[in-house]
């Protein structure tokens, strides 16, 4: 079940028709996805990847790095060229932007495939922004 943070602002601007194709697959436990049309949004379709069991928990970093892993499988099993992907976890989940990044960024490093082959990291928070600046600076040093 879908609770606030992307999953409000997806139902906010996208529909309910979104959180409705998500919930016949669910439960979505967390280091999985599935993949759904984008409703009233512009993109066409919306990777559900969770990083909670259940709504308004909080959660170990460890569970951001695995959804972000799971969407990056789906993006590529559905040959999707480009996505976007907000700070997992760094809202009611409670993990820090600064971790949050790190363990992102790290999942985009490891990625080995073709697709997607166009990543942005996206997110309306200022300091989620500055920590993906940072983890992807940081993880181009030698």
């Amino acid at each position: 079940m879908g609770g606030g943070g992307v999953a409000a602002a997806l139902r906010k601007r996208g529909g309910v028709t979104i959180e409705a194709e998500a919930m016949q697959s669910a439960p979505i436990a967390v280091g999985a996805a599935v993949i759904t049309t984008g409703g009233k949004l512009w993109s066409k379709h919306v990777i559900h990847a969770p990083t909670m069991e259940s709504p308004s928990t909080k959660i170990g970093v460890e569970n951001v790095g695995r959804a972000t892993r799971a969407a990056l499988i789906a993006a590529a099993a559905r040959g999707f060229d480009i996505i976007a992907i907000p700070g997992m976890g760094t809202g009611v989940g409670g993990v820090s932007p600064d971790e949050a990044a790190r363990a992102m960024v790290a999942e985009l490093r490891a990625h080995r495939g073709p697709k997607p082959s166009t990543i942005y990291l996206v997110d309306l928070d200022e300091e989620v922004l500055r920590a993906f600046e940072f983890a992807l600076r940081d993880s181009q040093q030698p």
